[in-house]
């Protein structure tokens, strides 16, 4: 059971092309906002709900991100929930949580993205 300790799946549709940018030492990183959808009851009639996630790949699967991403198109990843806490020029705090991706699956076909 240790490897599925903070361990994320999720298949969704990408809401914007991928944000891409290069680092020191050719290193890139991608973010990526991504919707699951779920259908629940409510008050017996059936709703579907949007959720967004924020992720977060970096190296070569950056880049493949790059080259293959656009806004919705559907895909699979897995990866590990991470925080970050900070304090902005107000003094306030902030929490982010987002998914730091290793392993991503292209769905559908390219066409399908919208």
């Amino acid at each position: 059971m240790k490897t599925f300790r903070n361990h994320v799946q999720l298949i969704g549709r990408l809401g914007a092309d991928p944000e891409v940018k290069n680092l020191e030492k050719g290193m890139k990183v991608a973010r990526l906002s991504l919707a699951t959808n779920e259908v629940i009851m409510r008050q017996g009639k059936r709703v579907e709900e949007t959720s967004w996630h924020r992720l977060v790949v970096w190296g070569k699967l950056a880049s493949t991100c790059e080259q293959y991403l656009r806004k919705g198109r559907e895909i699979a990843v897995s990866g590990k929930l991470t925080y970050n806490t900070w304090k902005d020029n107000k003094g306030q705090m902030h929490t982010d949580t987002q998914i730091v991706v290793s392993e991503l699956l292209l769905l559908g076909s390219p066409a399908a993205a919208r």
